[in-house]
């Protein structure tokens, strides 16, 4: 894989060196001050699981934060230079003496901060249509995409480079040596020592695309990831949306795990992929989905600073039905409530259930001691305001029911599995937009 980052990096140079026939950035820039942007994003957060496997204890999580970025414009000239700011102010609400679930960090007794902030700088410099990021920053790949599903971001430190040189291609690499999760204090409580990420993502017309991304990190694992997606329009306003998004990871033998069906801790792999359909009209959208997991390890993510929501596949709800082995299959339904004069308001219900899961001996490992199954019924209502003052504040109330077999709830102790455990989980968010500038 060492040609292909070194082949990635060539053309991100080769890039922003030669003329193409997309208009400059840079040549368009208005100066440090005059592009200026900023903006603050309130959000309060709350975090409930219920768990109903017997052996975890439940956790609850409640509090407010401040997240904010600002980011300067590029100085004109063929190479424009700018400085950018991201992080989060936060604190507690109520006691949260069961708090969990990287909502809030927590002291070395187990007790919750009542209050704490986090965060940094950037630097950046463009030239044409490529941009250089030096500093704290969030990640949105899908092999090393920051968690944002909880108060605050996960942050990661490093250089990182994107080239839009040529129509319709959007290539990507860089380098990162810190992670931090979205309850971590310090900027560097993952221990990651090097992240190498490259890729590229093209546009072929209005109506597919795909994507590659590949991640290395050291000592950890080698990860790579490829999708395609195609909408085709059909009569009277309706569309037809096919997807198709797959994963393959090979592990280092320093990794951590969860749950692995070998006694080789050299020789661990899976590769996870999923397909999907979407029929959509005027307020209604139907998709059906399903996804397989294949080698001797269930796709594990975060444990290795390779991003805890680095799983980009249809069949992630609660669970993401990433177990060892695993098939399953899923329906969703989402209906817009326009038609009742309540723009901005939507209803996402589906089910998923996953089989088939390999349920590995804690002593030993390549001993298969159950094909366990697990089921998910989820539901979210979500208003988003469309005008006014509070244009783009949302509120999303979201439920889960998860429940699973015995064994993948890992209730006797004497199994392995990377299950989240039968849980009922709740979750509310109310995120008020600022623009600052």
């Amino acid at each position: 894989m060492l040609n292909a980052k070194k082949l990635t990096l060539a053309v991100l140079v080769q890039a922003a060196l030669i003329s193409t026939a997309v208009a400059s950035e840079q040549s368009e820039a208005k100066g440090f001050v005059e592009d200026a942007e900023g903006s603050v994003l309130f959000r309060t957060g709350y975090l409930n699981r219920d768990k109903k496997d017997g052996l975890t204890n439940d956790t609850s999580s409640a509090a407010q934060t401040a997240i904010f970025q600002l980011d300067s414009g590029f100085t004109q000239g063929v190479v424009g230079f700018g400085i950018g700011v991201v992080g989060d102010l936060s604190f507690k609400l109520g006691e949260n003496k069961n708090a969990g679930n990287q909502m809030i960090p927590k002291h070395d007794d187990g007790s919750a901060y009542d209050h704490w902030a986090r965060g940094g700088a950037n630097v950046k410099a463009r030239i044409s249509n490529t941009t250089v990021t030096y500093g704290t920053q969030v990640s949105e790949l899908p092999v090393m995409a920051s968690n944002t599903a909880r108060l605050v971001p996960e942050y990661y430190t490093g250089v990182f480079i994107e080239s839009n040189e040529i129509k319709n291609l959007n290539l990507v690499a860089g380098k990162f040596t810190k992670n931090q999760w979205s309850d971590d204090i310090k900027s560097d409580g993952q221990n990651l020592d090097r992240a190498i990420i490259w890729g590229a993502k093209y546009k072929f017309n209005d109506q597919l695309s795909s994507s590659y991304y590949g991640l290395d990190v050291k000592d950890k694992l080698e990860r790579h990831y490829a999708d395609v997606n195609f909408t085709q329009g059909l009569k009277d306003d309706a569309s037809l949306t096919l997807g198709f998004v797959g994963y393959h990871t090979d592990w280092d033998e320093g990794a951590a795990t969860d749950s692995h069906t070998t006694n080789d801790l050299s020789n661990r792999q899976n590769s996870i992929w999923g397909v999907s359909a979407g029929y959509n009209k005027d307020v209604h959208n139907v998709m059906v989905a399903y996804q397989d997991n294949a080698g001797n390890t269930g796709y594990d993510y975060g444990y290795n600073a390779d991003g805890l929501q680095s799983i980009y596949v249809p069949n992630s709800y609660l669970s993401d039905f990433n177990g060892n082995d695993e098939k399953s299959v899923q329906l969703q339904y989402n209906y817009n409530f326009k038609n009742h004069n309540l723009p901005g308001l939507n209803w996402t219900t589906a089910f998923v259930y996953g089989w088939d899961i390999d349920i590995a001996s804690q002593t030993d490992r390549s001993k298969i001691i159950d094909q366990a199954e697990e089921h998910e019924f989820f539901n979210q209502l979500k208003y988003t305001v469309q005008t006014g003052p509070m244009k783009d504040t949302s509120l999303r109330l979201r439920h889960s029911y998860l429940r699973a077999s015995d064994t993948y709830n890992n209730a006797s102790g004497n199994y392995v599995s990377n299950a989240i455990g039968s849980t009922n989980e709740w979750r509310i968010w109310l995120d008020i937009p600022v623009k600052l500038f």
